[in-house]
């Protein structure tokens, strides 16, 4: 790790030099730093930095952007000379908290581990937050809020933010998954790295796809973790894949033997009864843990199906069990639910990178008509809207679309790992499953009974060790023994 300290600062000093005797031309640069993100527990050596690099590569006078950068040393005393790059998914969440659990991640046992900070999430400076559009997600959600209002609520957010943020002279052209590849490439090279692994998490695998697509020549492996393909338009079929996940996790506790003499015919008497709410709203009323007072809900299908939407891998068992509750008007943890809608609101860390992405990259590519239908398609949830950001929205931030390659799927024959989580409705199994087609040197590993994100499951780390055996050996599917264990959920009865 010294000698590798040593290169960086050498490059630095190079990058600084040619910076100074060349006003027309900027080298980014890697400047470590003593102050870190987060408290790193002493016995995990590291070096911590941030990458310096043009907010618009058009304009070497411009203005830069720094990002957050980790480099955690190996636990071996012989580490492999290809450190492994994370980060993850969102878009616009931060990489930077897992930097307090190294101790739990696997990949340190063979090699470093490099933590980055995409542009524009919370701890890159300049972080694009939207404390705006936080306000109006809370707004929206109180129970005396006129819904025929929600559209202007969201717009009026959008163009605070984006005003305020354009005030400050960003410029939210750039926060676009190509300039987060060039930015992780520019690294790379900076750090004097020839050849590295790739780990990413739902929204991370599209920089994935970039960087093989873009900057194929250093990437030995990638992992891609609840994968996102680029030629996918995620809002026409969101709500499909919703129903089709929740409909997999019922049948299987239909075709349980235990599952179904306890709550018999679940999925036809759910479906049947968030069709009824739909037409007859449940009336729930709800202690606000502010004032006391008792406020009413009216919650139709497309809100009660959270009860699926919003479970975690490990609570996965529990889905048929709480279904079957609401079935018999327990109201108990629908009633803890909406009590967590009175929480203040946050200050939107990352919405704005979100919404350049989205709006850059994701909503020129929609078609209007099939979100329409997917919108109303449904009698069980009708009305669940499958866009991230509405259309006036994306009108309002009004970034420029990304070219049409960024629509279309990657082909390429790196050692590829696609993981799944069986249940994921986020990111479905389908996906990952049509990557295989373009992605010629891939494999894919579906977990049964899990959700989104398998490798960041706390509870059960054989999606990591798999992970891990594949950056050991890239050339074959892994088959860690926890793996054969995994039989799928036993769901609670009682």
């Amino acid at each position: 790790m010294t000698r590798k300290i040593i290169r960086i600062s050498i490059v630095i000093l190079i990058s600084v030099s040619c910076y100074g005797q060349n006003t027309m031309h900027f080298t980014p640069t890697f400047t470590e730093s003593k102050k870190t993100t987060h408290k790193i527990k002493k016995e995990q050596a590291y070096t911590f930095g941030y990458l310096e690099v043009l907010e618009n590569r058009d304009k070497p006078n411009g203005n830069t952007i720094q990002l957050p950068v980790y480099i955690f040393k190996s636990r071996s005393k012989n580490p492999k000379s290809d450190p492994i790059l994370y980060t993850v998914g969102g878009p616009g969440y931060t990489s930077m908290r897992a930097s307090k659990y190294m101790q739990y991640y696997k990949y340190l046992d063979d090699r470093d581990f490099i933590l980055f900070e995409q542009r524009g999430t919370q701890y890159a400076k300049p972080s694009l937050d939207c404390p705006e559009w936080s306000r109006a997600v809370y707004q929206s959600n109180l129970p005396n809020f006129d819904a025929t209002k929600t559209d202007s609520l969201f717009q009026k957010a959008a163009t605070a933010c984006k005003e305020r943020l354009e005030k400050s002279g960003i410029n939210l052209n750039y926060y676009t998954t190509n300039q987060i590849a060039a930015d992780i490439n520019d690294l790379i090279n900076i750090l004097g790295i020839e050849e590295y692994n790739l780990l990413t998490m739902s929204y991370s695998t599209k920089i994935g796809q970039v960087l093989i697509r873009d900057y194929p020549d250093k990437i030995r492996s990638v992992v891609m973790d609840s994968p996102l393909p680029l030629e996918v338009n995620y809002d026409e079929e969101s709500v499909n894949n919703l129903l089709e996940s929740m409909d997999k996790l019922l049948s299987d506790c239909e075709t349980d033997d235990v599952c179904n003499d306890a709550f018999p015919n679940i999925k036809s008497r759910f479906l049947k009864y968030l069709e009824e709410k739909t037409n007859n709203p449940l009336e729930v009323k709800v202690e606000n843990p502010k004032n006391g007072k008792l406020e009413t809900f009216y919650l139709k299908g497309k809100d009660l199906i959270s009860v699926f939407s919003s479970a975690s891998t490990g609570s996965v068992p529990n889905i048929p069990y709480e279904i079957n509750k609401i079935l018999n008007n327990d109201l108990s943890s629908v009633k803890k639910q909406l009590q967590s809608l009175f929480q203040e609101p946050g200050d939107g860390i990352g919405k704005g990178m979100r919404l350049s992405v989205w709006c850059a990259e994701e909503n020129p590519f929609n078609s209007q008509e099939k979100i329409t239908i997917e919108t109303n398609k449904y009698p069980e949830v009708k009305g669940l809207s499958p866009t991230v950001f509405d259309k006036k929205v994306c009108e309002i931030w009004s970034v420029k679309e990304v070219p049409e390659i960024e629509n279309m799927a990657v082909k390429n024959d790196i050692p590829v790992l696609l993981i799944s989580g069986e249940y994921d409705e986020l990111t479905p199994v389908k996906w990952a499953e049509s990557m295989t087609n373009n992605l010629t040197n891939s494999y894919h590993l579906i977990f049964k009974g899990w959700k989104h994100g398998p490798t960041t499951n706390w509870s059960n780390t054989c999606a990591m060790q798999a992970a891990n055996d594949f950056f050991n050996n890239p050339t074959a599917i892994p088959k860690p023994e926890c793996f054969e264990q995994i039989k799928g959920p036993e769901f609670k009865t009682e």
